[in-house]
């Protein structure tokens, strides 16, 4: 997929704050876009980047499911995100060093909003397919429902339309780690709070796998080690591989911006609000995703008008939605041929 950036004269956040010159950085098929184009849209993970052929290479690429030669994808980088777009590690030019805890703080509509401005800039009238996973899952929806005209299907993969106290206990024990961290609160450098990030990352993959997969993958290959530390060791080589691409401000305001999710906020509740989505919606939940459940979701489909559902099963919990290709192929296959 081809890079680009665009620049917005002024990006105001909804909690107050404003950037002058804010660059939003996405991806899209390698030409540009023609009226009459299918549009598929994807809104990428809390610390993935707008290159879905990076992060979900079975489903997206020329010749693949989603073919980039014959679909136009977009994919947009979320306000906080260190991969182009502005961030908190970028350079404030009021002071000619980086925000860091002097970014704004982000939300969730703050993330649709960056994407409506690249919708406009492309020419996107309507997208024919918008399809979010996990925190991607929560603009999707939001954008769903913000502008319900133009999104004409939809596929919610293992997410909610408001945040659960359980996912905000995650969120919060992940930003009480790097905050323990005394480089992250000097905020002197963006190399600050890295072995902070290291153990929020350890914090956060718990929940994003689950006891089946562990035990699976983790298993001591000696039956008589005195300690185990096989998955002790995974647990740090995780944090240690998102440091090397991460930075700890990014993650700490993305971690918060989690919790701003709900999509009922002044429009009458959740259900209210998911009542007005136009789109023909699909969710998809996964059998031991222990922080987007399959209950959480269910409740969601008595509310989206017409909306579908399937269930895929998988041993590795929230992360399915990256590593079931072969069951979310049969679930969408036939949303993108159609």
């Amino acid at each position: 997929m081809q890079f680009h950036k665009l620049t917005a004269d002024r990006f105001e956040f909804e909690c107050g704050g404003a950037i002058d010159n804010f660059e939003i950085a996405y991806h899209t098929s390698p030409r540009e876009y023609r009226k009459g184009d299918k549009v598929i849209w994807i809104c990428h993970a809390l610390t993935a980047n707008s290159d879905p052929e990076d992060w979900w290479s079975e489903l997206v690429g020329p010749g693949k499911l989603m073919d980039t030669d014959k679909y136009f994808v977009v994919c947009s980088n979320m306000p906080g995100s260190p991969y182009g777009t502005t961030s908190p590690v970028s350079i404030n030019p009021a002071t000619g060093k980086p925000y860091l805890l002097d970014y704004p703080a982000v939300t969730v509509r703050d993330i649709v909003s960056s994407i409506i401005l690249v919708r406009k800039a492309l020419g996107i009238e309507k997208v024919d397919l918008l399809m979010g996973s996990s925190i991607g899952g929560f603009y999707a929806i939001e954008w769903a429902v913000t502008e319900p005209d133009v999104i004409k299907r939809a596929v919610f993969i293992a997410t909610t339309s408001r945040v659960s106290p359980y996912l905000t206990a995650f969120m919060e024990a992940q930003r009480m780690a790097i905050e323990a961290d005394a480089s992250f609160r000097e905020a002197k450098s963006p190399e600050g709070g890295l072995e902070g990030m290291k153990c929020a990352r350890a914090i956060a993959l718990i929940s994003y796998r689950c006891f089946e997969g562990y035990c699976l993958t983790q298993k001591e290959d000696n039956d008589d080690v005195v300690f185990a530390r096989k998955a002790a060791s995974y647990e740090r080589y995780q944090g240690e591989k998102l440091a090397k691409r991460f930075n700890a401000y990014s993650y700490w305001y993305i971690a918060n911006c989690v919790d701003s999710n709900n999509v009922g906020r002044g429009r009458g509740g959740e259900a209210a609000a998911l009542g007005t989505i136009k789109a023909d919606t699909t969710l998809v939940s996964i059998d031991t995703d222990c922080i987007f459940t399959a209950y959480e979701m269910e409740k969601m489909v008595e509310c989206i008008p017409g909306c579908k559902y399937h269930m895929i099963k998988s041993l590795f919990g929230h992360d399915g939605f990256l590593l079931e290709t072969g069951q979310l192929t049969e679930i969408l296959k036939p949303l993108i041929e159609d």
